[in-house]
């Protein structure tokens, strides 16, 4: 298999693109996926494979995503709830209509330019997971089947 980078250890989390300088970001206009590819040609995607009783998506982008693009990444931090039942307690439009579980996950960013926080909100029955998945992408045939992850090609807003 050929290799996007040379790497020692692939970043598993988000945390671990502290430091980096972005050069590209796409979003899925189907708002499920994000890729990240930096300067030094590193790939990272955001997503969450589906299943069959759960959605989980990006509800929100904050900021300019082009402020991220071009400087190091200050700030790389994840920020995530899991409640269940929790929109008895609180109801709010978007709790109301999910399901027995959901999760909010923020994702923030900084630069010395701006940052940015996008934001994922994912439903279940409590079995399924509603976790966004953040991985670095190492091999070049990985890399395309990222890019096609939903249902067949789907387009991209590029930053």
């Amino acid at each position: 298999m050929k290799t996007l980078h040379q790497s020692v250890e692939p970043i598993t989390n988000v945390n671990g693109m502290l430091g980096l300088t972005l050069a590209s970001i796409q979003v899925a206009n189907n708002q499920d996926l994000i890729n990240f590819t930096t300067t030094c040609g590193r790939v990272f995607v955001m997503y969450h494979n589906q299943d069959c009783c759960e959605e989980v998506e990006i509800e929100d982008i904050c900021g300019d995503l082009k402020d991220l693009i071009g400087s190091p990444l200050t700030n790389s931090e994840e920020v995530s709830n899991y409640h269940k039942a929790f929109s008895l307690i609180h109801p709010t439009n978007k709790e109301e209509e999910s399901d027995d579980s959901f999760t909010w996950t923020y994702y923030k960013f900084d630069t010395n330019k701006g940052g940015v926080t996008i934001r994922w909100f994912g439903t279940s029955n409590g079995y399924y997971s509603e976790d966004v998945d953040f991985k670095e992408i190492t091999q070049i045939d990985e890399y395309e089947s990222y890019l096609n992850i939903s249902n067949g090609k789907t387009p991209h807003t590029v930053f």
